[in-house]
């Protein structure tokens, strides 16, 4: 191979095919910098396992390791022959080597020598064991005919040497780094493609500003991309490490710096609050005093929609604190300017929900064009993708007329023949229900040359909304207090798997609250009508319980004495209403549901919920659901029941979610769990995330920094024109993330 190899050569011109499709076909990796970015995970001291700490029966592993021991065991009768026995050591692990051709071997395998094995893990009285494993003796100098080994490792070892790489002296390094993996292509194969890639590769020019990398003490970048994948010790790796991270942390802040440059450019419409409007007079209509944390984050919101600069708020609170009444205001001052409003909603049930309370709440102000009006007052449409042709026109010719004030939809409003008369505000309710083209696809139905405000709520930040809050391409606001006239709720953890004998009370308890007038919900994790079995009954449950079979099961069983009513999104719309209506209404004691009732959905007569299957829910959603309890005079109860296995993973999330009801809290718990995501990009999580070392929980101080020289980069050099390498990694990164998201901000 020729020298000179550069980050964007392709790999199949420089590893073969086969080790190329391989490395695509299971990471996504088809170019040098693919492969160069895939950091080691961990580093194993010399002679550690090359694969994962413990290893499982039949598990595929690779291991450096001495050779202790060696002895010729005779086979038991009937059988003839013997069988060469191998101890080995690596680190402070103990295994066995079993060879079944002891005459060629015996004269190879020596106590002392330092070789690699390869094989399928076995257990023999609790000791790992090898059986025929391939093998290379690593020696400190070697050339390909003298090699010594068997089968693939063998092989791979005279290809390195071939490419001018010696994986045998590579492998007796005393620090050797351990690369994700799989099954179909293991660590020490990924580390051998990119020792060669290594050996090719052209000095890398340094991106940063030579003033950046001497402030912040940081090592050369070529020098951080070699050193990470191989060190000579553990300072070695850490700087380089720093380097990398600090790279990832700048060129995100970068983009987004020169994003905030842009938005800061463009126009958007100036809508400062009236004396006199429709504003003002909801507010003196409002039958409840706002509490402090609404009344101040209306005067923020109030202030940024005034400027001519596009806002891009995201206001947080706890489930009930009150972000809809804090929209609605803001809403309210952008229809006294004369422009209109958007209200997205996930599902047909929320946004429908939502209709009905903002003109409960608005009254004669929300009535514009109706007899008995305010003279003030707005019109308010709804626009879902089941309303009838007749119902859409009607809906359609108000919204492009500007007759409605206030449109409230589900993804219904991103379609094309959605026009709006002025629109000046959006507002997007659980903003991670959409992908960033459809939030941004709203926007775009302004008039031209303006930018409309957006403002999205959460109840729970997901992963990616805190990695945007976090790498600034949103400010937000937050809500703690929740108002008054909300009730404490407790969570309980029923571990079905360890013990059904407090099952029927789950039953029994929602019979209990019935009778006392109130309500509950029983929340499944699918519709299912493919698989049936009654639930609860005492026999192996299935592996999930369909919505379905549990409302046949509770309505003929346990609950047969209630008012037992079905809700899921496969429901005819009408349908879905009545079902919402009755229930909230008082006319049905249990709404037996799916999710569809996770966000928005207000019936303060609900005091219990039974969440089944409740590992099969995210932590989001989990506190989400719960939230639909407790919402009255009376204290809610929320039961996550399961069948995960006593000590798994799933059970500990749950039992971490019983434990808190602060949203905040669970959102860093939903972020170490489901990492980052691509902050960049319009997945919401994945493993081709463009954080590669660093953390948004663990490098807070990283974040901040970057940020400050960015702004400053960006400030004195918008294009970054005097820094060209860095403006081409910035430019790179964009590309491969996913640019679409920084035209939402």
């Amino acid at each position: 191979m020729e020298a000179g190899v550069s980050l964007t050569d392709r790999l199949d011109g420089l590893l073969g095919r086969g080790v190329s499709a391989k490395l695509e076909n299971e990471f996504g990796i088809t170019s040098v910098v693919h492969l160069l970015q895939h950091y080691p995970r961990r580093y194993a001291r010399g002679g550690m396992p090359l694969g994962e700490d413990e290893a499982q029966a039949g598990d595929h592993i690779t291991v450096v390791a001495t050779i202790a021991r060696v002895d010729e065991i005779r086979m038991k009768p009937p059988k003839k022959g013997s069988f060469l026995k191998v101890t080995l050591h690596a680190d402070t692990q103990r295994l066995e080597a079993t060879f079944f051709n002891p005459k060629v071997l015996r004269h190879v395998m020596k106590p002392g020598k330092k070789m690699m094995f390869s094989g399928t893990v076995g257990f023999f009285r609790k000791n790992m064991q090898l059986t025929h494993p391939s093998y290379l003796e690593l020696r400190e100098t070697a050339d390909a005919e003298s090699v010594r080994g068997s089968g693939q490792l063998a092989e791979l070892a005279r290809a390195a040497q071939k490419a001018d790489s010696d994986i045998e002296s590579d492998l007796l390094r005393d620090i050797i780094p351990i690369y994700p993996s799989t099954k179909n292509i293991q660590s020490w194969e990924i580390w051998s493609c990119v020792r060669i890639v290594l050996d090719q590769l052209a000095p890398l020019p340094e991106m940063l500003p030579e003033e950046v990398v001497t402030q912040n003490q940081l090592l050369s970048y070529d020098q951080a991309i070699r050193l990470i994948h191989l060190p000579d010790s553990e300072a070695d790796f850490r700087n380089a490490q720093d380097r990398l991270r600090f790279d990832e942390a700048l060129l995100m802040q970068l983009i987004l710096a020169q994003q905030r440059v842009t938005e800061s450019r463009r126009s958007a419409p100036s809508m400062p609050a009236k004396a006199e409007g429709i504003a003002a007079r909801f507010d003196t209509n409002l039958p409840f005093t706002l509490t402090g944390g609404q009344r101040a984050a209306g005067e923020t919101i109030a202030e940024r929609i005034a400027q001519p600069a596009p806002m891009n708020v995201l206001l947080q609170g706890e489930v009930g604190s009150g972000k809809t009444i804090v929209a609605l205001r803001a809403m309210l001052q952008a229809i006294d300017a004369g422009y209109q409003c958007a209200l997205l909603a996930p599902t047909e049930v929320l946004a429908t929900q939502h209709y009905r309370s903002l003109r409960s709440m608005l009254g004669a102000l929300g009535q514009g064009g109706e007899l008995g009006a305010d003279d003030y007052a707005t019109g308010v449409v709804l626009l879902t993708g089941s309303m009838t042709v007749s119902q859409r026109k009607t809906a359609l010719l108000k919204i492009v007329t500007g007759d409605a004030g206030l449109v409230i939809g589900t993804h219904a409003l991103i379609q094309d023949t959605v026009e709006f008369f002025n629109l000046g505000l959006v507002v997007i309710d659980e903003q991670h229900r959409f992908g960033v083209e459809q939030r941004d696809h709203l926007r775009g139905k302004a008039q031209a040359g303006k930018t409309p405000h957006m403002l999205v709520m959460t109840a729970t930040p997901i992963p990616r909304t805190i990695a945007m809050t976090v790498f600034g391409a949103l400010e937000v606001i937050t809500l703690r207090e929740l108002p008054r006239g909300r009730s404490p709720i407790s969570t309980k953890v029923l571990a079905l798997s360890m013990s059904r004998k407090w099952l029927p009370r789950v039953w029994e308890r929602i019979v209990e609250e019935a009778a006392q007038g109130r309500q509950a919900y029983v929340v499944c994790s699918r519709i299912g009508d493919d698989e049936s079995g009654p639930a609860g009954n005492g026999s192996e449950a299935p592996s999930t319980t369909a919505v379905v079979d549990m409302f046949g099961y509770l309505r003929s069983g346990p609950l047969a004495e209630l008012r037992v009513g079905l809700l899921h999104g496969r429901l005819p719309a009408d349908e879905k209403d009545r079902v919402m209506r009755d229930f909230s209404a008082g006319e049905i004691d249990v709404l037996v549901c799916t999710t569809v009732i996770e966000v928005g959905v207000d019936v303060p007569n609900a005091t219990v919920m039974a969440i089944v299957d409740a590992d099969r829910f995210g932590v989001s959603q989990l506190h989400q659901l719960r939230g639909r309890v407790g919402r009255g005079a009376h204290a809610g109860l929320c039961i996550l029941m399961s069948e995960a296995a006593e000590g798994s993973s799933a059970l500990h999330r749950l039992s971490a979610v019983a434990a808190t009801t602060d949203g905040f809290r669970l959102a860093e718990l939903d972020l170490q769990q489901r990492r980052e995501g691509d902050v960049l990009g319009s997945a919401q999580s994945g493993t081709r995330s463009s954080l590669k070392l660093l953390s948004l929980l663990d490098h807070g101080a990283v974040i901040e920094k970057a940020r400050d020289i960015a702004d400053a980069m960006v400030t004195e050099d918008p294009e970054l024109a005097r820094a060209p390498q860095l403006a081409a990694m910035v430019n790179a990164m964009g590309d491969g993330a996913g640019i679409d998201y920084l035209d939402m901000t």
